[in-house]
């Protein structure tokens, strides 16, 4: 079986493909890792959406409804991601988008994490994950809650 006929195979139980904005918010200006995250995703068969450095939540989430993604993923190696984080989910929820995953990665203590999952925002992911255990993790939360 090739790549992509192995890659169908494991997204041949959802409705549609799965849309995801990748974000830089705030004035970290590293964006390798999210330009990876991005194409290793669109490789794997969802539509992405990559918004470029030095967004704000506003415009993070203005994107997100405007492109009527299934997920939000944020990189950040800032250190403001105890901030960054809560806004955006914040700004999903007021636009009517709790059904948004946010998600993302960077550095991120563990305590940090812990904190922000329970707030309601998903797994997050430290430096360097493979990338197919975040394609596995999102198509996994994709067969739970996405809508046709």
């Amino acid at each position: 079986m090739t790549a992509s006929a192995a890659e169908h195979a494991e997204t041949a139980d959802l409705p549609r493909p799965i849309r995801v904005l990748v974000a830089k918010p705030g004035l970290d200006g590293h964006d390798r890792g999210a330009k990876v995250v991005a194409a290793a995703l669109r490789d794997a068969g969802m539509e992405v959406i990559y918004t470029g450095l030095h967004q704000t939540p506003e415009m993070v989430v203005a994107a997100a409804v405007q492109e009527d993604v299934d997920v939000v993923g944020l990189s950040i190696l800032s250190g403001a991601h105890m901030t960054l984080f809560p806004k955006v989910l914040e700004l999903l929820r007021e636009a009517g988008r709790d059904d948004v995953l946010l998600t993302g990665g960077g550095i991120l203590p563990r305590e940090d994490a812990e904190a922000l999952h329970a707030q309601g925002v998903g797994r997050l992911f430290g430096p360097g994950p493979p990338t197919p255990e975040l394609i596995a993790y999102i198509r996994s939360w994709a067969r739970e809650h996405l809508r046709p």
